[in-house]
């Protein structure tokens, strides 16, 4: 099949972000082809740079994290900085920002300004607590909108100290939520011809996904909990002891329950009273699984993830990263691929999640060393002079 154009081919973003949300937003629009122009500090560049590890005094999360961009250095706080990043902004359709509200209004690019001399424009804002409200001044990181938002408070064991998810969730959504607001923003342009202010944040990014939650609290007033890996209105549906690990097994109807005890060995529990329903396995839920452990203990986790997936049962090994990075469904999907760098040399790179038919994800390079494009850009742009403004 003839392939085309990315999706977003044509589209320029200007990038002002720091560490996840901000630069995660542009990494997607940069892997569906729109061209990323990351402004950073000339005084050491954005703060993810300073993360280890490094190779050749150049981080790698940096370079997995703002791959298929280019690096321009300016100082903002500079009149010179000021009118570069103008032209900058008058070339392109898209400005990305995460720094505390009010920032960049305080070095004169705040939406109001922006819009005023390029209502075109679309300005996409991510923060710990949104642009307005009482909270929105105070700084907010990932591990914050996690405790606040409610992930901490279901997260871990029952009767153990909070646990945060093990990955930035609330920086990583809201960075999924900014790259598709921008879409939508971008599409809706084409009909009004004007831009827009996009304002998410890490809190409410978080708090969306208290779907089951929400069901609960809203309608009889119960507050969630933490359940390990163990579902709230449904089981057996979490990770079993194996004699070697641990296997997850999601049986959430009757005929997946019915299909598990069978493959398991233990078809008499289906007749149980305790565990003849849906509610009355959740209500039993530990007196089950301690039944279904006494037989999954006796197995590998290779065994219980065949013995259930051959029957149709939805079950998979609870892997470490090591695993995860070396596995080989993965692997044959081409999920990782290998982006140049100048002084780094091959980094692997996690794959986009986004798979088109047509118009595949790009792959270009990692994420560049700071400034390595100021001076084609700003030569581009017509910057460098400062007459041309």
């Amino acid at each position: 099949m003839t392939r085309t154009e990315p999706p977003l081919a044509g589209l320029t973003v200007i990038e002002i972000g720091v560490f996840m949300a901000g630069p995660f937003a542009t990494m997607q629009l940069a892997d569906l082809g729109a061209r990323v122009i990351k402004v950073e500090n000339p005084d050491g560049g954005e703060q993810t740079r300073q993360a280890g590890p490094f190779v050749n005094d150049e981080s790698v999360p940096f370079a997995l994290l703002n791959r298929n961009k280019e690096s321009v250095a300016i100082d903002l706080k500079s009149d010179d900085g000021k009118r570069q990043l103008w032209r900058l902004l008058e070339h392109a359709d898209v400005l990305v920002e995460n720094l505390r509200p009010g920032a960049l209004s305080k070095l004169g690019f705040g939406y109001a300004a922006v819009a005023e001399r390029l209502p075109a424009l679309v300005y996409a804002s991510g923060s710990g607590w949104g642009q307005d409200g009482p909270l929105a001044g105070n700084a907010g990181l990932d591990i914050m909108a996690q405790a606040r938002g409610g992930i901490m408070s279901v997260t871990g064991h029952p009767g153990m100290p909070p646990a945060k998810a093990g990955v930035p969730i609330c920086d990583l959504t809201t960075g999924l939520y900014l790259a598709l607001s921008v879409t939508a923003a971008v599409l809706e342009r084409e009909r009004s011809g004007r831009g827009q202010h996009i304002d998410v944040s890490l809190l409410e990014s978080g708090v969306s996904f208290a779907v089951w939650e929400a069901g609960e609290f809203f309608t009889n007033g119960t507050v969630g909990e933490p359940l390990g890996s163990a579902h709230g209105h449904q089981a057996p549906y979490q990770a079993l002891r194996c004699s070697d690990g641990w296997a997850t097994v999601g049986a959430n109807t009757e005929k997946l329950w019915r299909l598990l005890a069978q493959a398991l060995g233990v078809s008499h529990l289906t007749g149980d009273p305790r565990f003849d329903s849906g509610p009355r396995r959740v209500a039993n839920r530990e007196s089950l699984i301690t039944l279904l452990e006494e037989r999954t203990s006796a197995m590998t986790v290779d065994q219980v993830v065949a013995v259930t997936n051959g029957v149709g049962v939805p079950a998979a090994p609870v892997l470490d990263y090591g695993q995860v990075f070396t596995d080989d469904h993965l692997r044959q999907r081409r999920f990782f691929w290998d982006a140049e760098h100048p002084t780094m040399g091959s980094v692997r790179q996690l794959g986009s999640p986004m798979r088109f038919s047509r118009t595949p994800a790009v792959r270009g390079d990692s994420g560049p060393p700071l400034g390595s494009h100021t001076a084609a850009v700003l030569a581009e742009f017509g910057a460098l002079d400062p007459s041309s403004s």
